[in-house]
């Protein structure tokens, strides 16, 4: 599948290290605080502090809005909402989730084309912001069709990714947990909907169905045909989470039901080719496990994820690259899988060995000699973001149930 060093694809424990966090289980609210007492927390507020002000969340800079950085950011402010009491990070969630809306989901500046990508008018748009997806957020524009096509350059142009729609749908499935607010639970499944029909082919060499990695900008054509390894297994995990949150919400969204979207996913997946060395996509898997656990526990996939995850995990962390300089490593990929880790901590009792790698990823790139590095500073918003929501992981990692609609 695809790795480029910008490119990533895809939980609910307690904080390792400090014994402030308990676990939290499907429907259980915490208790909030006025206060953040656990310095793990604390340093993610101050990361995501200065990422809402350098990327103009919170400042008068220049909006600079990337899709996975973006759902991060938006669903660890929500977590640490839900943590502290403060509104101050609710509202900044919201506020990130409307200016992603207002930037990713219409034409780029640079573009003839005008407008929201779905070609709706500008206040059915408003209505409707994610029913033609949302954009990657690179910074060079897409691929014309006469261009030939350049692996290298590819990484570096704009478009769509199904696995970037993914986690902002359950980003907006977490806004709609969290406020009560169905808009956001009919937006997810509106762009549910719309990545579905767009990235998937019936008609492949693989014999079965399967996603197209990269659609471009309008979704009217392929950029990248290949399929992504986990892209089926995320949407049919984040469908199957929607659908959870559409019984919840008593269908108040007023969205149609995603049960063919459900079926169609798990049509893709072919459970033997789930395992990979990639801590990202380890981590990815992880996450997955424990969304679905929590949604069914009784589902046999889950069985499938956890043999595909610990399969990763038992070759050790020089074969999955989690050691050597800051030089050699990217920082993002390694807190997807400490992330994921927080996600089953002492949840799964056959992973229990290896949930001790977080700690040392953590460790290694909180200190200023590594924050220095290259690898660092050239991917600095999605490295902070994603080690904001490792030393933070609620709002990541848990699936809280429906608060009254404020």
């Amino acid at each position: 599948m695809p790795s480029g060093a910008d490119d990533v694809f895809g939980g609910n424990a307690p904080d390792a290290g400090t014994g402030c966090y308990r676990q939290r289980v499907h429907g259980e609210h915490l208790p909030k605080e006025s206060v953040v007492p656990d310095p793990r927390v604390q340093e993610a507020v101050d990361l995501l502090d200065r990422f809402a002000d350098r990327t103009g969340v919170t400042s008068s800079r220049p909006p600079r809005r990337y899709l996975w950085t973006d759902a991060f950011a938006v669903m660890t402010d929500l977590g640490l909402y839900e943590r502290t009491g403060d509104d101050r990070f609710r509202s900044r969630a919201l506020a990130l989730i409307d200016q992603v809306h207002r930037l990713l989901g219409r034409h780029r500046d640079d573009d003839s084309r005008e407008g929201w990508l779905s070609g709706l008018d500008d206040d059915e748009g408003a209505l409707h912001p994610t029913r033609g997806g949302l954009r990657i957020g690179k910074e060079r524009p897409e691929r014309g069709r006469r261009e030939p096509f350049d692996a290298r350059e590819e990484w570096d142009r704009d478009g769509q990714y199904f696995h970037y729609l993914t986690r902002w749908m359950l980003t907006l499935d977490r806004a709609a947990r969290t406020t009560g607010d169905a808009r956001y639970a009919l937006w997810s499944r509106e762009l549910c909907e719309t990545a579905v029909d767009a990235f998937a082919r019936r008609d492949t060499p693989y014999g079965r169905p399967s996603l197209v990695w990269k659609m471009s900008i309008d979704l009217s054509r392929p950029l990248v045909a290949s399929t992504g390894q986990h892209d089926a297994l995320d949407g049919h995990v984040t469908a199957r989470q929607l659908e959870s949150t559409r019984r919840e919400f008593g269908d108040d969204s007023n969205a149609p039901a995603l049960t063919s979207v459900v079926e169609t996913l798990r049509s893709m997946i072919d459970v033997y080719a789930l395992a990979t060395t990639d801590p990202l996509g380890i981590g990815g898997l992880l996450l997955n496990l424990a969304h679905l656990d929590q949604i069914d526990p009784e589902d046999t996939l889950n069985a499938d994820l956890l043999a595909s995850a610990r399969a990763g995990l038992v070759i050790g962390p020089r074969r999955l690259g989690l050691t050597g300089a800051a030089e050699t490593r990217l920082a993002f990929r390694e807190f997807g899988l400490s992330i994921g880790l927080a996600a089953v901590e002492d949840r799964f009792p056959a992973l229990a060995d290896f949930v001790t790698l977080r700690e040392p990823i953590e460790s290694f790139w909180r200190t200023a000699e590594a924050q220095d590095s290259r690898t660092w500073r050239e991917h600095e918003d999605i490295d902070a973001v994603m080690l904001a929501a490792s030393l933070a992981p609620q709002g990541v990692v848990a699936l809280p149930t429906p608060s009254a609609r404020h």
